[in-house]
């Protein structure tokens, strides 16, 4: 393992060390220490390696994150995995807003609890949060699965599109244009996998499935008071 220490070196390194691993690259894992909440860690990565981060980091860490697994051993500020395209981001503690934002691909796990704004505007990532998740999450959610094991804020899945969200827990309101689904065989298998996925023993049949009504795709004037 390589071990790289933040404070020493500094974040300007750090990026452009990971930036070079390529696809053969024999150095696949790596240690950041003393993170001490800086922002931006291991943003823009592209190649199949491990970074372990030790401590909590600023905001966007994770950033753009292609190929990698990135483990963050503590919290993340806000925008953990923003703009996702594959890969796996691990968080150990809580994560700030709009962890996970727009992102397109890959499997964001989150095993504390997530702020406002968890998954806005997501369009094909995967995010599992083992804890609750704060206002306006999946705000015009496009594609992909949030998965909260916990209780979820209000205006959940406001201006959804066709992501699939799943809560065990309570919602304190759904926002326009969100409602409850039924849960499908398939879903429960979709829920499955992603729960063996991020480590979570939680039973699939306890989920709820929440999707849109479809109502707010194209201006409608009967619909025009949900607007």
């Amino acid at each position: 393992m390589q071990t790289f220490d933040l404070e020493e070196r500094g974040l300007r390194e750090l990026n452009a060390t990971l930036h070079a691993q390529k696809d053969d690259t024999n150095q696949t894992a790596w240690e950041v220490i003393n993170a001490k909440g800086s922002h931006a860690i291991a943003v823009g990565l592209d190649a199949p390696i491990e970074v372990t981060v030790k401590g909590s980091t600023g905001y966007y860490c994770a950033g753009m994150n292609k190929q990698a697994t990135i483990n963050v051993h503590g919290s993340a500020g806000p925008g953990v995995a923003e703009n996702m395209m594959s890969g796996t981001v691990i968080v150990e503690g809580d994560a700030s807003q709009y962890a996970g934002a727009t992102g397109h691909g890959g499997l964001l796990v989150i095993k504390g609890n997530a702020s406002s704004r968890c998954g806005i505007s997501m369009k094909g990532i995967d995010i599992v949060v083992h804890g609750n998740i704060g206002h306006m999450s999946a705000f015009m959610a496009q594609s992909g699965n949030l998965v909260v094991c916990g209780d979820a804020g209000d205006a959940l899945g406001d201006s959804l599109y066709e992501a699939r969200l799943f809560v065990r827990g309570s919602v304190k309101s759904l926002g326009a244009d969100c409602i409850e689904k039924e849960m499908e065989p398939k879903h429960l298998r979709i829920l499955q996998v992603l729960l063996d996925r991020a480590g979570s023993d939680a039973n699939p049949e306890d989920f709820k499935r929440y999707g849109s009504a479809r109502k707010l795709y194209n201006f409608d004037v009967d619909n025009a008071a949900a607007y």
